[in-house]
């Protein structure tokens, strides 16, 4: 029920999540979905999250998470906003060897989706009016937390309290609640940052993603749908974070030239679309993901360098596992917020999260480098990984989150 939480001054909930955020706000819905009484909190009012000055992100969706979104009813609101990728091709600079995915290799679903993310939250926050069982606290600032051992309280800056089994972070990989609650991580910065926009094109994108490796990051250019009759692409541009500054002070001639330079003319006419963005990038992992009555989720628990396009999809795949052992413990009686609850979905995620943190952070290091000998090996070893069959399909069954041991929302099962 959205901006109209209930009069009484104390609200009792099974689970309260703190975070309105793309993440927050889906587990929010998939915990519902399910007959699970939730409270949402974020300091500020999310009508103010879908402003196109808000956020200029498109997020990739791998197949996986894109048969959570199915299974929590999310389907229907943001299919027709939803740009399919039907093929990826993965080059080193100028380099004729080149790694391709075609989705047509292991079946007939695209191996993920493009959306914009003020897009994805207008249709979160449009399915949230209609869930009942979310009580939404936003605007709200959370001023007191208390631990029991059968519950948490909550005390809100207006004097209102929230008793809840369990509290759930999605408060980002800046988490205040991580660090209320003491737990370290493992962190570091990136000498590196991304500009992000979007681009109309004179020749179509024909639902193909491409990621080009340069000695300053890697840039990537994603297939978005169509707008006005005109072709359009997402742009992640990642670079030293000292040569950033002056590539945004750039005209918007001399910024487009750069552009063509990365480009080249696969596109054709490149025309800027609106704003730019920039973000700097960072490596973070919780050393432990629960403690009583709690657990991180999403970017609260790790955040990744984005040269996989993995972020969004590792927190969805958190959503799917912490739903299911939430689910199954309600339904045998247990009281959802204790340890041996948590403990489960610790162990099922903590160690995928880890292993791709470390994957994508040796990719990072490997390719955003000018080094002769690792360049040549790195495009020789493109090259032949695009002539293994084998091996190419089971990256790319890795790249669509269909690999592993698989919540049953990601298996298209209801929870």
């Amino acid at each position: 029920m959205l901006n109209n939480p209930t009069e009484k001054n104390i609200e009792s909930v099974e689970a309260c999540i703190v975070g309105g955020g793309l993440i927050g706000l889906t587990l929010a819905i998939a915990l519902s979905s399910s007959g699970i009484e939730v409270a949402l909190i974020d300091q500020v009012d999310l009508q103010d999250t879908i402003s196109p000055e808000f956020d200029g992100r498109a997020t990739a969706i791998s197949n996986g998470s894109a048969q959570v979104i199915k299974g929590i009813g999310l389907w229907n609101l943001v299919s027709d906003q939803l740009s399919p990728i039907n093929d990826i091709r993965v080059s080193d600079k100028n380099s004729l060897f080149f790694l391709h995915y075609d989705h047509k290799e292991i079946g007939d679903d695209p191996l993920g989706y493009i959306i914009e993310n003020r897009l994805l939250r207008q249709s979160l926050l449009k399915k949230i009016k209609d869930q009942d069982l979310i009580k939404l606290f936003a605007p709200s600032k959370i001023t007191e937390i208390n631990k029991s051992l059968n519950n948490v309280k909550l005390k809100l800056a207006d004097g209102r309290e929230i008793k809840t089994q369990l509290l759930l972070a999605c408060d980002g990989k800046n988490s205040s609640l991580r660090d209320f609650i003491g737990i370290p991580i493992t962190n570091w910065n990136y000498n590196q940052s991304s500009i992000v926009f979007s681009v109309y094109h004179e020749i179509s994108h024909n639902n193909l993603a491409h990621e080009l490796f340069l000695p300053g990051g890697p840039f990537a250019i994603l297939p978005m749908l169509d707008m006005n009759g005109r072709h359009r692409s997402a742009v992640v541009w990642t670079d030293s974070k000292n040569l950033i500054p002056s590539l945004l002070a750039l005209k918007e001639g001399e910024f487009i030239s750069e552009l063509y330079k990365r480009f080249g003319d696969l596109f054709g006419k490149l025309e800027i679309v609106g704003s730019k963005w920039t973000y700097p990038l960072s490596l973070s992992h919780a050393q432990r993901y629960i403690d009583h009555r709690f657990a991180l989720v999403g970017d609260a628990a790790h955040a990744i360098h984005p040269i996989a396009g993995q972020g969004l999809n590792m927190g969805i795949r958190d959503i799917a596992a912490l739903s299911e052992v939430i689910v199954d413990a309600r339904r045998l009686g247990a009281d959802i917020g204790l340890d041996e609850t948590l403990s489960a979905y610790e162990r099922w995620r903590r160690f995928d999260n880890l292993v791709l943190a470390v994957v994508t952070d040796t990719i990072n290091k490997l390719f955003s480098n000018n080094i002769p000998p690792i360049r040549t090996a790195r495009r020789f070893g493109l090259g032949a990984v695009n002539e293994i069959a084998p091996i190419r399909r089971v990256l790319m069954r890795h790249a669509m989150g269909t690999m592993g041991e698989l919540p049953r929302l990601i298996r298209g099962e209801s929870l």
